[in-house]
């Protein structure tokens, strides 16, 4: 299946099914000599995986990563490194009753006219599952990123459905599993969760992610933008309909003498670009917002057609989150440090030796 390698420079193939014996991703592109062990990549993993709370999928998957290649005596080598997570956990037999049907919402229909085949348990490649080896390689990117240039990037989630939840306190975000932002309010979040659970529907999500400490500089022109790499990789999130940066949709209401952030000596006054100017970044933070729609595979029954176009009932059993956007938070973050580390090395490849008297200025608050 083509579509399944990200990058130019730091490439990400990843392969595998729901419910095969594994899943995985071979990264290329690393460059040699850093440090590089599970250890560095599990963290991320288990904030990812499955079964952390009762709000998401009760499959019970450690995720626990193997470094197969590309590492020798604790570094990596610049060769390919294929990181590999077994699964250990699928209830194939959950997904029987919609082998001849299409779940509504899913991609069940769209895979069956492209290719002529599906697999039907849990979704085969089109599930969410396939997002941890993608955080795995988010995790090398990140890990080289913060080394090399000392950038960090963290995310939350800032709406459940209806509910706005204000960004108030970064360190509250590992205190809860909504990766909110808040001490406040975590009550009401999980009522709305146990109520999706017992009436068997969903709801989607708004998640906000950043990368501070950015040189100015990555990114090109026209088709190559940092910001249009980065809806790229977002969109390609499952569940992800929209992506915003910066401002985003909310530049529609405002005046150009607002939007555009004035430069000072001391430093921008705003940034409402979201650290990119020209498809290049400005040196601000990047801010990131993506939505994510409500979980397809529900238990309430929904109308569909089966594979001779009759009509029928499709009702999704098995285990499933009632908001898929709880854990893609890492997920924003691992897809962010990706398109990072591809543009860093690209901006290495051609003008890492540019030099300008122009002092850097310090990004908004």
């Amino acid at each position: 299946m083509s579509g399944s390698t990200f990058g130019t420079l730091f490439t990400v193939t990843n392969f595998g099914e729901s419910h095969g014996p594994a899943i995985g991703c071979v990264i290329d592109g690393c460059p040699p000599g850093m440090a590089l062990s599970e250890a560095d990549i599990q963290p991320d993993l288990d904030k990812r995986r499955p079964g952390t709370s009762r709000h998401v999928t009760q499959r019970n998957e450690a995720d626990a990563v193997e470094i197969l290649s590309g590492v020798y005596e604790g570094k990596t080598t610049g060769t390919p490194i294929c990181l590999l997570i077994r699964n250990t956990d699928q209830r194939s037999k959950d997904y029987g009753n919609i082998a001849q049907t299409f779940r509504p919402g899913h991609a069940d229909y769209t895979y069956w006219h492209k290719y002529g085949i599906r697999d039907p348990r849990g979704g085969g490649r089109s599930s969410a599952r396939l997002t941890a080896p993608m955080v795995g390689a988010g995790a090398v990117a990140r890990k080289w990123l913060h080394e090399h240039h000392g950038i960090t990037i963290r995310g939350c989630m800032t709406a459940l459905g209806d509910i706005a939840i204000p960004v108030e306190d970064w360190s509250q975000v590992d205190q809860n599993p909504f990766f909110a932002a808040t001490a406040q309010g975590i009550d009401a979040l999980e009522a709305r969760m146990d109520a999706l659970r017992k009436a068997g529907d969903s709801v989607g999500a708004r998640l906000y992610v950043e990368a501070r400490g950015m040189p100015v500089g990555w990114g090109a022109p026209l088709f190559d933008k940092l910001d249009a790499d980065i809806a790229y990789a977002m969109m390609g999130i499952n569940a992800v309909k929209g992506v915003e940066i910066g401002a985003g949709f909310g530049c529609v209401a405002q005046h150009g003498s607002e939007h555009g952030d004035e430069l000072l000596p001391e430093g921008f006054a705003s940034n409402h670009a979201g650290g990119v100017l020209g498809g290049i970044s400005s040196g601000q933070d990047l801010r990131v917002s993506i939505a994510i729609k409500p979980t397809s595979s529900i238990r309430t029954p929904r109308r569909s057609i089966d594979l001779a176009g009759q009509p029928a009932v499709v009702e999704t059993f098995g285990r499933h989150d009632p908001c898929v956007g709880i854990r893609a938070t890492p997920i924003a973050e691992a897809m962010l440090a990706l398109v990072l580390m591809d543009h860093a090395l690209r901006h290495r490849a051609q003008c890492g030796e540019v030099r300008v008297d122009t002092p850097v200025i310090p990004g908004a608050a």
